[in-house]
């Protein structure tokens, strides 16, 4: 069977991921360094290493545990806002740490990547839904910027006959499966953030901005179900791995229900499925954030025979909301 090495697979999309990857019959190696994953969210019977993606000696450990078909690579520091205080922590890890993993990857003879990339490589797009013919524009934030460079890494390497890849675009991860969902510390997404208002767990809501240019003044996103993203890394892992793929492919792909959801849509949702109503507040805007930003998932659909099951943003929520009911505390429950 067909081994594959998760980095991050602690983490809420990796450790979904993994799970996935489980069910399908691969054999599963996880190499996370526990600052923002939970050792609790790791798959029973998968080997996992903890240790940074910096850590050569982890790495080879990881490697050598299972002489991986692919790496689907997720670690990295994940916070746009944090991402301009902490700019240079930001390039260390994400572009620092994935130029090791590569060198190690490269020099175990590992030929395939997923990687975990961001709608952030578009910057502010001109034209929303985003295709992946969009231009990729400078970037608006430091994380961001780690992911377009990640991205230039990964293409270089194709180029020459390295590796081959496909780098996964994503929009709003979001969502909860039964046993695995989000927790963050500290949490910045906006669903759970809505849900603990609601349970009164966390202050009254900020909503950043009210004057975008949208139809209800609040940003606009895609949230798209974890478990449907962990989908699609499985496809594109058995796309890579497959013989028929030569080495040097590259894939860039938009992950995204298709439909974009407001904040104040997200909240109205939150509402609906708690039956409470939300205490918030608006807030003056935050740098880097886009008004818009939906997919085109046309080439999701079409190489990798993707189809979202979670096309609502209350179903969304409400798989985020009973996780949230059944863990109070996260995966310290």
């Amino acid at each position: 069977m067909p081994t594959a090495l998760v980095t991050g697979g602690a983490g809420y999309i990796g450790s979904v991921t993994a799970e996935l990857l489980v069910e399908r019959g691969w054999d599963v190696v996880i190499l996370d360094d526990l600052s923002a994953g939970h050792r609790a969210a790791v798959p029973e019977g998968v080997f996992f290493v903890q240790g940074a993606i910096s850590d050569r000696p982890a790495v080879r450990a990881a490697l050598a545990s299972g002489g991986p078909d692919c790496v689907i690579h997720f670690a990295a520091r994940t916070y746009v806002g944090q991402s301009f205080d902490q700019a240079h922590d930001y390039f260390a890890v994400n572009i620092g740490g994935t130029s090791i993993l590569l060198a190690e990857l490269v020099q175990a003879g590992v030929k395939n990547v997923v990687f975990s990339s961001s709608c952030t490589v578009y910057g502010e797009p001109d034209v929303v839904p985003i295709d992946e013919s969009a231009r990729v524009k400078p970037a608006v934030s430091p994380y961001g910027q780690t992911k377009q460079t990640c991205e230039t890494m990964l293409s270089w390497l194709a180029s020459t006959g390295k590796i081959s890849f496909a780098a996964l675009r994503y929009f709003n991860a979001a969502g909860s499966t039964d046993r695995l969902g989000e927790d963050h510390r500290p949490e910045t997404h906006l669903i759970p953030l809505v849900i603990d208002a609601v349970l009164g767990r966390a202050p009254e809501l900020k909503v950043f901005g009210s004057d975008y240019p949208t139809r209800d003044g609040t940003c606009i996103r895609d949230y798209v179900h974890v478990r449907d993203l962990a989908d699609a890394h499985v496809a594109a892992a058995e796309l890579l791995a497959a013989p028929s793929t030569p080495v040097g492919t590259s894939h860039f792909v938009n992950l995204g229900t298709g439909t974009g959801s407001s904040n104040l849509e997200v909240i109205r949702a939150v509402e609906t499925v708690s039956g409470r109503k939300v205490p918030h507040r608006f807030a003056p805007r935050r740098p880097g954030d886009a008004p818009a930003l939906v997919a085109d998932n046309a080439l999701a659909r079409r190489l990798l025979r993707w189809n979202p099951r979670f096309t609502s943003i209350e179903s969304v929520v409400e798989t985020a909301w009973k996780w949230r009911l059944a863990h109070p505390d996260g995966y310290g429950s």
